[in-house]
């Protein structure tokens, strides 16, 4: 196999896959991902090119995207791989990357682990977090036509996987229900590291919001 040619043809493929998908799981994202979990994978001693291809293929058709089914990502993604005549072990660990990187709800278990999936986990949290975190919940939230914030509305902290997937709560609530929780939840000592910068970024700017929602000059 000629790696460096296959992750070049890979980045054309999510380009192209992605060229119209919502603000915060465009292609940038993905590049963002991309370069961080290479970052993280230096230091764990993980496979370079499984986690290239893990990076680059794991939101190439994203589930909420999709009536939350969580197949096509997977076979699309294996799909692409064997027309880059990527080895079989390959393939399939990168499908079980793609299974099981996303947060799905606190009840969620996951079912297969390696290093490099907990460096693309970390990777992909810590994008969900901080500013570009609160940039990525605002626009899906619009995009979804959610509100921004509704006091009648608490957050759900003891969701089931489905309920999680199909909740339309204001935007506001994905902080407790996903983002704060993400800073325990990293795996490797890079991720948990940068995950605390941003964790404490983002309660700064829920206490700036509540107050401005109050209307504090």
């Amino acid at each position: 196999m000629n790696k460096a040619q296959i992750i070049e043809n890979t980045m054309q493929f999510v380009k192209q896959t992605l060229a119209d998908a919502e603000g915060g799981h465009d292609w940038f994202h993905i590049e963002r991902v991309y370069k961080t979990a290479k970052n993280i994978a230096t230091t764990e001693n993980a496979d370079l090119f499984i986690v290239a291809l893990g990076a680059l293929l794991h939101d190439i058709a994203d589930s909420k995207f999709y009536d939350g089914d969580e197949t096509i990502g997977p076979k699309k993604a294996r799909q692409f791989l064997e027309s880059q005549v990527v080895d079989e072990p390959i393939i399939n660990h990168v499908e079980k990357i793609i299974e099981n990187i996303s947060f799905k709800g606190g009840n969620f278990t996951q079912n297969f682990t390696s290093i490099e999936l907990e460096c693309l986990q970390d990777a992909d949290r810590l994008d969900a977090i901080g500013a570009i975190g609160i940039a990525r919940c605002f626009s899906y939230g619009g995009y979804k036509k959610r509100a921004l914030y509704n006091p009648d509305i608490a957050p759900n902290l003891n969701m089931s996987k489905e309920e999680y997937k199909k909740s339309t709560a204001p935007s506001v609530n994905h902080f407790y229900e996903k983002l704060l929780l993400l800073k325990g939840k990293m795996n490797t000592e890079s991720g948990k590291k940068i995950a605390l910068k941003r964790h404490e970024f983002m309660k700064s700017f829920l206490t700036q919001f509540y107050g401005e929602w109050e209307g504090e000059l």
